[in-house]
């Protein structure tokens, strides 16, 4: 029995340490899931964060670098975590998480650094992550790793289409291996920073894509707004040049008889806008960079202005001034030759990426483009424009030769018609002039014979009535003689021949003629005449016959005005002048016709012009001579007559005679 009860007993406490030992192995496992759990809540929780951060900065991967740094040495529990990227060569330091100020400044010096000197480099080449445990086992890390305070670190690769973009190092303060789970996070942060640097750079490309768009369509619009003027396209060209590419300065230049002309520039140094202004125009043949592109047609570059070896002092100090480190020039090319460049301009040092310099030929294209646009554009205006010209000439001729034949035609139609009229009127003038002699004559016979004196006064206040009548008829046929005689003198056929004549000479001609006639009809007449003839007045295509006929009209209607003047007028020492002015107006001659007679009202004014309207009395005028210099002047020789008068004061009358006539030569051109 008692054998039994300790069986019983071993038993038991076997069971019991059975029991004891699965709680242990189950609390174990517990705490393992939960650590687990945590560290996989920690990560997913560092994922979300970094994938917000990435959002956020969509063309900016500095801030997910950063956050990937800080969680990264925060779930590894590491001393410090970098982040570095392979750029020309060479390892840079992205991102980091800080330490003590001086560690940090040693961090910093320490990059870039040349692959050559980079140990990391060659280690993870093959893209697998790799461990150093000790870094006093490695010299090249051990001086770094003491001024940081570190002994162990862990290398992820960032890894891109198969090749190492860059590294994420972790450290920390002991030495030992890590353990594969933060290897395989790492790695994770690494494969994020890929990922964002993969975004911006798919961001930035197609923010690029789209500004250069926006830019070429904001330029064709320009072009299209300004097809005769290529300023604005090119003040265009240059600020979006700036804006993409250069970021400190722009200009275009023109090539302009072998001179090199800026055309437009943009610019945030307004400082050195004067030193800029002051190159320009530039022959093609100086040292500078924009001649040298303009001259060989080639882009050209300079990376460092301040330390390249065959820079001039006077280009360094240029470069100084306008604030520049780096510019690049295209040229603008029209079959093959250069005519005219773009230029940008950096503050900082360093070549231009083949990106940029494609982005600048298409600039120039445009700029090309805009140009030919302009010059075919200006070219089609030109001829339009002498085409317009020469149809207005050509209308211009036919309308004179219509109003020259018209005006024959008129002047045939009119002698016929005078000729008509003037037989039957000479017929009613002289036997009107025969009637009243006939009357006086009936008076004389009739004296002697003895009439009873009612039958006497009335006989003689018969034919005192009928030679009144006939007196008048005589008075009125002279008028109506002076008017057919008038229109025989206005409608000789043709107007001579049109020929290039001499205007002073015929001005000067006109006005002797119209005095010398002025004192045959009356030699009491007395006008003081003056000249002011412009000696570049020079000559003109016209009829000189009919310019003849329209100044004796006007010189003749002077002197009848300043006569009437004097004869009216009650003071004394009233001089009567008539003057005769010419002078060059460039394409056409002015002929002025001044007197200082009695002047014309207003409402003559208005009708001086019309066909048989005159104010003079009956027998003096036929209200022909204005009407016909009208058409003579204008219908007939394409030029404009005006008149300027003060009623009591003067008269002038203005011709404007164009010298070119339009009517075709004797060759028919």
């Amino acid at each position: 029995m008692t054998a039994l009860t300790e069986d019983m007993a071993d038993a038991l406490r076997r069971r019991i340490d059975e029991l004891e030992q699965q709680l242990t192995s189950s609390a174990a496992e517990n705490a393992r899931l939960a650590d687990e759990r945590r560290e996989a809540l920690e990560r997913q929780a560092a994922t979300a964060e970094i994938l917000k951060v990435m959002a956020a900065s969509p063309a900016d991967v500095q801030p997910v670098f950063d956050a990937i740094a800080a969680n990264a040495n925060r779930l590894i529990g590491g001393f410090s975590t970098a982040v570095l990227r392979y750029i020309d060569g060479a390892a840079h330091l992205a991102a980091f998480t800080p330490t003590d100020p001086a560690g940090d400044r040693v961090l910093q010096a320490s990059f870039p650094v040349p692959f050559a000197q980079f140990p990391a480099y060659q280690l993870i080449a093959n893209g697998a992550a790799a461990q150093l445990p000790d870094t006093e086992l490695e010299p090249a890390a051990r001086d770094i790793a003491h001024a940081r305070g570190y002994r162990s670190m862990l290398f992820a690769p960032l890894m891109s289409e198969g090749a190492a973009i860059g590294v994420i190092i972790a450290t920390r303060r002991t030495t030992g291996a890590f353990g594969e789970h933060h290897v395989r996070l790492l790695q994770t942060f690494a494969d994020q920073a890929v990922i964002a640097l993969s975004n911006v750079s798919l961001f930035n490309t197609t923010r690029e894509a789209l500004e250069r768009q926006t830019a070429t369509a904001d330029i064709l619009k320009v072009i299209a707004a300004s097809p005769a003027d290529v300023t604005p396209v090119f003040q265009a060209i240059s600020d979006s040049a700036k804006a993409l590419i250069g970021g400190h300065s722009s200009t275009v230049t023109r090539v302009i008889d072998g001179m090199l002309h800026l055309a437009a520039f943009t610019t945030d140094n307004e400082a050195g806008n004067a030193d800029l202004l002051s190159s320009f125009p530039a022959p093609l043949s100086s040292s500078g960079i924009h001649s040298r592109v303009a001259t060989s047609g080639q882009y050209a570059f300079r990376s460092d202005m301040q330390n390249e070896p065959d820079l001039t002092d006077a280009m360094k100090e240029l470069a100084r001034t306008r604030g520049y480190r780096s510019i690049l020039v295209v040229p603008m090319l029209r079959d093959g030759v250069a005519i005219g460049t773009i230029a940008v301009t950096r503050r900082e040092a360093g070549q231009f990426p083949d990106k940029a310099i494609n982005l600048l030929k298409t600039f120039a294209d445009q700029a090309v483009i805009a140009v030919e646009n302009s010059r075919l554009f200006n070219e089609v205006q030109d001829r339009t424009r002498e085409l317009a010209r020469s149809l207005d000439d050509l209308r211009a001729a036919q309308d004179r030769l219509i109003q020259t034949e018209k005006l024959a035609s008129l002047g045939q139609l009119t002698a016929g018609i005078a000729h008509e009229i003037k037989n039957p009127l000479n017929f009613v003038n002289n036997f009107a002039s025969l009637s009243a002699e006939l009357t006086s004559e009936l008076n004389e016979v009739l004296a002697p014979v003895p009439l009873a004196g009612d039958v006497r006064s009335e006989v003689d206040e018969l034919t005192g009535l009928l030679k009144d009548n006939l007196d008048k008829v005589v008075q009125h046929g002279r008028r109506a003689d002076s008017i057919v005689k008038n229109m025989l003198l206005h409608s000789r056929e043709g107007g001579g021949e049109h020929r290039l004549s001499d205007i002073n000479a015929l001005v000067e001609e006109s006005l002797n003629l119209a005095y010398h006639g002025a004192r045959a009809e009356a030699p009491q007449f007395d006008v003081t005449l003056k000249c002011e003839l412009d000696p570049a007045a020079g000559q003109a295509e016209v009829f000189p016959q009919e310019i003849t006929r329209v100044l004796l009209n006007l010189i003749s209607n002077g002197f009848y005005a300043v006569t009437r003047r004097k004869v009216e007028g009650s003071a004394g020492d009233y001089e009567p002048i008539v003057t005769a002015t010419t002078r060059d107006r460039g394409d056409s001659i002015e002929i002025r016709i001044r007197d200082n007679g009695t002047g014309i009202p207003d409402e003559v004014k208005e009708k001086m012009f019309n066909p048989f309207f005159t104010t003079k009395p009956a027998g003096e005028g036929t209200g022909l001579g204005l009407s016909m210099s009208h058409d003579i002047v204008v219908k007939q020789h394409g030029g404009t007559i005006d008149v300027a008068t003060e009623p009591g004061e003067f008269t002038e009358f203005t011709i404007l005679l164009p010298r070119k006539s339009g009517f075709p030569d004797k060759d028919g051109r």
